[in-house]
């Protein structure tokens, strides 16, 4: 069994930081991407950004020149530095990964809330 744990959720204003982590554990074999995917209240889930195991990254849109994210494959855990952030980043973000074997496993979720 996998399970993926998120840190890191918060209350913070317009134009400030936060850090997600995501730890995962269990029966993992070899895990090709990790990511972060978010959903705000009355929408679907949407992509924020992904980190396959070499290093290659890809961003939402809106995400763009604000986010980061970085992994530690030793240790099986993803990061999403989010810089910047807007009223419009409140959502809950869900970390998810993906074996090369096709398995994918998600997260329960951490809220991300930004408001003056």
């Amino acid at each position: 069994q996998v399970q993926l744990v998120e840190s890191g959720g918060g209350l913070v204003q317009p134009g400030g930081s936060l850090r997600l982590s995501c730890a995962a554990s269990g029966s993992i074999f070899s895990i090709n991407v990790m990511g972060w995917h978010r959903q705000a209240p009355g929408k679907e889930r949407e992509l924020v950004a992904t980190i396959r195991r070499s290093g290659f990254t890809d961003y939402a849109n809106s995400v763009k020149g604000r986010f980061t994210i970085s992994r530690d494959n030793a240790k099986n855990t993803v990061w999403l530095q989010m810089n910047s952030l807007k009223p419009e980043d409140t959502a809950v973000y869900y970390c998810n990964l993906v074996e090369y074997s096709g398995k994918d496993y998600w997260g329960k979720g951490t809220l991300v809330t930004v408001s003056s």
